[in-house]
């Protein structure tokens, strides 16, 4: 049977000194895939020139890939270390130019630098000083992550993903399928009731019906504590102990209740379920 969903070609973009942080990035992808695939009717798929591109002629290498690979892509992960690449006669490096083209078209990249240390000479002075000015003035237009250990890399990536593929790559609509067969005889479906909800599990479920993808983000970050739902931070202090303890309260209590639905291993990302849909609709 034909996969019935989407999917999202996922391009993984470097110059060649990180190559243990690409085969890291497609096993993320791929572990996404193990995880949400089925239940999101998404698959990841991950590109890369190294496994993808194939041989041709009559044009630059780097338009080549571009046409092969890069503009089919709906995903761009960019990293970088201590090289930016080597220039292609339309951009400082190939990597730039993909990560340019990319963003160009409206489509969504990640950006990630290695902070890792290394010995000076290693270094190409002049690669390394090229990549500084670039992450510079990336900054003035973009955010962008930073790690400093290949776990730390693995650990903010598959955090993030799950946060892009939901923000822009939203589940297929089961809308239009056939409807469940229901018996002629049986008993009746129950309509949902409020349940007593504290102040702010009531008003977080009511923001996060809003929410175009029903999702809401639970992220500790130096600002503070985000409860954050159709693009609202559920917080007025973020940074308030207290505050944080009664919208964690929150969480967990619309979890206990089924009306949220932890969608990942670390307890950021939740959905609202059908029963929360039904209830949110009751609370007016």
């Amino acid at each position: 049977m034909a996969f019935q969903g989407t999917v999202v070609k996922v391009m993984i973009a470097s110059p060649g000194d990180v190559a243990t942080e690409r085969r890291t990035a497609r096993e993320v992808i791929h572990e996404w895939n193990a995880v949400h695939a089925e239940d999101r009717r998404t698959v990841l798929l991950p590109i890369a020139w190294e496994t993808n591109a194939a041989p041709a002629m009559g044009d630059r290498a780097q338009e080549i890939i571009n046409k092969q690979l890069l503009r089919g892509a709906d995903l761009l992960i960019a990293i970088f270390w201590t090289r930016l690449g080597t220039p292609t006669g339309q951009a400082k490096s190939g990597t730039i130019e993909e990560i340019e083209e990319h963003l160009r078209a409206g489509k969504p990249a990640m950006l990630y630098f290695s902070a890792t240390p290394v010995r000076p000479d290693s270094v190409d002075e002049a690669q390394y000083r090229a990549l500084r000015e670039f992450k510079a003035s990336i900054l003035q237009w973009g955010l962008v992550e930073e790690y400093e250990s290949l776990s730390e890399f693995r650990e903010k990536l598959t955090r993030q993903l799950a946060q892009t593929i939901i923000q822009h790559f939203p589940a297929p609509s089961t809308e239009g399928a056939a409807p469940a067969a229901i018996p002629a005889t049986g008993p009746s479906v129950a309509r949902p009731t409020i349940p007593e909800l504290s102040a702010e599990a009531h008003e977080l479920l009511k923001e996060a019906i809003r929410d175009p993808n029903g999702v809401v983000l639970m992220t500790l970050t130096m600002g503070g504590l985000g409860v954050d739902t159709n693009g609202r931070n559920m917080l007025a202090e973020p940074m308030n102990p207290r505050a944080q303890a009664r919208w964690r309260a929150a969480v967990r209590e619309l979890v206990e209740r089924k009306l949220l639905e932890q969608r990942d291993f670390k307890g950021e990302v939740f959905e609202v379920t059908d029963q929360g849909y039904g209830v949110g609709e009751l609370l007016g």
